[in-house]
């Protein structure tokens, strides 16, 4: 697969299904949702969800919903990644690194000055990719989750 211009556009009809069923590595799965966020996902308002599909072409590649919540209760969640999916044939060519940066410039537009984001520790899990992409540990969460900051 070759990457030609990667592109956002706002979920929709069209590229649903494409996003939800995006294939990932084997052992990834398990890290797609951790605890905190399938808890407080029932809470999440559509007006501050941001759902983004990754286009290259016109091929579905990977997946970034953030919230932006001024409101939330915790902190972590006013302006947060929810979740980042990349296909697993185009993993590790900075499909995801595009994904978080346009998030965070949302976020930066919205006036939030970090994003947050919520993983499980584990060896297939995501927290190399996120330490890469420049955020740092700045605590857990009651189920033993990392919290991680990216300063924007």
């Amino acid at each position: 697969m070759s990457m030609g211009e990667l592109r956002l556009e706002e979920l929709s009809a069209r590229t649903i299904v494409a996003a939800n069923t995006l294939t990932l590595r084997r052992g990834q799965e398990q890290f797609v949702t951790p605890p905190s966020y399938a808890i407080a996902d029932a809470y999440i308002n559509p007006v501050t969800s941001w759902p983004r599909v990754v286009l290259d072409g016109d091929d579905v590649i990977g997946f970034v919903r953030g919230n932006f919540d001024p409101e939330a209760i915790q902190e972590e969640f006013r302006s947060c990644i929810w979740r980042v999916t990349v296909a697993a044939s185009a993993q590790g060519r900075g499909v995801g690194k595009f994904a978080v940066l346009a998030l965070a410039e949302e976020a930066r537009s919205r006036g939030y000055n970090r994003i947050n984001a919520i993983w499980e520790p584990g060896e297939e899990g995501p927290e190399e990719f996120f330490v890469k992409v420049g955020f740092t540990i700045v605590g857990q969460t009651q189920y033993g989750e990392n919290i991680g900051a990216l300063e924007i």
